[in-house]
């Protein structure tokens, strides 16, 4: 871990963000590819989404409709949408992210993503629109 700095950076951040089910992605990847989760807290967390110009809620809309476009992430998406939900996104707005992008993913990628939130939201409680 070159940049202790950069590494608590991002750890603060995903944690701000996903709460304990980003700690559990990171600590997943202990066994196989421990560079791997240093790398993965520090540049999309440390570097990325701790950037000025967006807010938590802006970037996790954008995460959640490329996820949903690239059409094989459930995994990741599962986890974006906990974390839209977890810093002020409303299910509605999830629900209206994913329908957008049967426009520009196909229906196909839009379903897939429609069936993950159906998933995430019947963990918690409804959220406003």
């Amino acid at each position: 871990m070159a940049d202790t700095t950069r590494y608590q950076r991002g750890l603060d951040k995903l944690r701000e963000i996903d709460g304990h089910a980003g700690e559990q992605v990171v600590a997943s990847l202990a066994a196989i590819a421990p560079e791997f989760a240093d790398y993965l807290i520090e540049f999309p967390f440390g570097d990325i989404y701790s950037r000025p110009g967006l807010d938590l809620k802006s970037r996790e809309i954008a995460t959640v409709a490329a996820l949903t476009a690239m059409g094989h992430a459930a995994p990741q998406l599962k986890v974006h949408i906990q974390a839209a939900l977890n810093v002020g996104c409303s299910q509605q707005e999830v629900v209206e992210t994913i329908m957008q992008m049967a426009v520009y993913a196909g229906f196909p990628a839009a379903l897939n993503g429609l069936f993950v939130a159906k998933e995430v939201f019947a963990h918690r409680p409804p959220s406003g629109a």
